[in-house]
């Protein structure tokens, strides 16, 4: 048998229902592979190596009496540390609450618990979902596993690292300007940024509301379908939560794109890295091999997406975040009086890159202020949605670049806030119209040797469409799961 640890979700939960293989088997391994890289990697934050032994006996002993919760009952997971965990120290990668622990679970935790599968531990992330390089944990930084010299990507990068590296076969992470999908791009990974309320937030530390939310990242994309189905749908608890019935989405995913029209973006066209853009280059020719036509639209407001999503996201987060102030939970810094207190607590608990984001949130919201800036970007927001409205009406799905570069040096940007935020460039209209995007790799850079990904946007709750253009890629280019698609380490 493959090793288990390089394994897919399906793969395993095949091999679990042949009897081939138990849960303790394929966790006892999953925790091998952390405790040997663990240290080189940094991926997270809390492991819960014992707690996930004993879910998976207690798997085996479901799947023996034939009471399986699920498909993949005993198929362990790991979540990026934003999602509240019941007796499991939650950071969100800050110093200001070291120590929390939560006494509930997120939707997305319980669900997945629901499901049978056994947690394996809390992943590292830039403080708060605030990054794009893991750089700016509170905590450690996470190294790629293609390059241990360079980043993963952020903000959800510790998921993306124990991925890539085989430390689990799927993890949890959020997205609210590409953090799924740049570090997917960056680590040769699957990474789902769903519908805009398609995934429960109840139990997400919130960073910007309107704009968060959680997706898989895995190693294959039918991975990635099987994970989102296990967690997404409606969910009370959420107001933001859509009512609607989710489809199953691995049912008919290998239907093919032949007649599906996909646009290739007019403004982007060009853009990115040498190396990124020879491999997205023969990633849309490969798509018209498949039976896809390949149409330019033009989104012309998708230029001013970065300036307005870093005067939206900046404002919510400057709401969000006041709730930190060292009296409920968390940190605290003892002071003579609570306004001392407070003021300490923040300094001290809040790393540079939170208390530049509350900073810029805080200005754009001041009056005199609101309707100079953050009214501008709402209305920016209203644009792109436009724009992509129109485009769909001639076109199925959007093609474009995951990410402009593939993985820079640790340390390259920290000082060089724009270079940094420019790494979404490619991902962060998407959030801010609210559409579904995955990234798929799509293979090395001629350059330099390292992932690219391509990502796909599509229209509001038409997932079903993307994965299956996604999968037919996938299956075609056979890079994702091939030695040549997987990290060295």
């Amino acid at each position: 048998m493959t090793d288990l640890h390089w394994m897919s979700a399906l793969e395993l939960a095949d091999a679990l229902d042949a009897k081939d293989v138990s849960s303790r088997e394929i966790t006892e391994a999953l925790v091998a592979r952390g405790d040997a890289l663990e240290e080189r990697l940094g991926t997270f934050l809390h492991r819960t190596s014992e707690r996930a032994l004993e879910e998976a006996d207690a798997a085996d002993a479901r799947r023996s009496a034939g009471e399986a919760k699920s498909r993949f009952d005993g198929i362990p997971v790991a979540y990026k540390d934003l999602f509240v965990t019941k007796g499991v120290p939650t950071t969100s990668g800050s110093k200001i609450l070291k120590g929390f622990v939560p006494p509930y679970d997120a939707t997305v935790v319980a669900r997945s618990d629901a499901a049978g599968l056994p947690m394996l531990g809390k992943t590292n992330m830039d403080e708060f979902a605030m990054g794009s390089s893991t750089e700016n944990s509170g905590y450690q930084k996470t190294r790629n596993p293609w390059d241990t010299e360079r980043v993963p990507g952020g903000s959800s990068g510790g998921s993306a690292a124990a991925v890539a590296a085989g430390m689990t076969p799927w993890a949890w992470g959020t997205d609210t300007g590409g953090s799924i999908r740049q570090p997917a791009s960056l680590c040769s990974l699957v990474g789902v940024k769903p519908t805009y309320g398609y995934v429960s937030r109840y139990g997400m530390i919130a960073f910007a509301s309107s704009l968060d939310q959680a997706g898989p990242l895995t190693r294959t994309v039918a991975d990635a379908a099987a994970l989102l189905e296990i967690a997404a749908g409606h969910d009370a608890m959420d107001s933001t939560s859509i009512r609607d019935e989710r489809p199953a989405l691995l049912d008919g995913i290998d239907g093919g794109i032949e007649g599906l029209r996909i646009g290739v973006v007019k403004e982007f066209v060009g853009g990115g890295s040498d190396g990124v853009r020879a491999v997205t280059d023969e990633a849309y020719a490969r798509l018209e091999k498949l039976g896809a036509t390949l149409v330019e639209v033009s989104l012309p407001s998708f230029q001013h997406g970065i300036p307005a999503y870093y005067l939206v996201a900046p404002a919510e987060c400057s709401s969000n975040l006041a709730r930190f102030d060292g009296v409920r939970y968390g940190a605290r810094v003892e002071a003579d009086d609570i306004i001392k207190m407070t003021s300490r607590t923040r300094s001290e608990g809040f790393g540079a890159e939170v208390k530049r984001r509350i900073m810029l949130g805080t200005y754009a919201l001041s009056a005199g202020y609101y309707d100079a800036y953050y009214g501008k970007a709402q209305k920016v927001r209203t644009l792109i949605t436009q724009d992509l409205a129109k485009a769909y009406e001639k076109v199925d799905l959007i093609a474009t670049p995951s990410s402009p570069t593939t993985a820079f040096k640790i340390g390259e940007r920290t000082d060089d806030p724009l270079a940094m935020y420019l790494s979404d460039i490619f991902t962060v209209p998407v959030n801010l119209a609210g559409n579904a995007g995955i990234s798929v790799p799509a293979g090395l850079a001629p350059d330099d040797g390292l992932p690219v990904g391509l990502q796909l946007i599509a229209k509001s709750l038409d997932e079903p469409t993307m994965f299956k253009a996604a999968y037919a890629f996938e299956q075609d280019l056979g890079f994702a799961t091939s030695p040549e698609g997987r990290a060295s380490i």
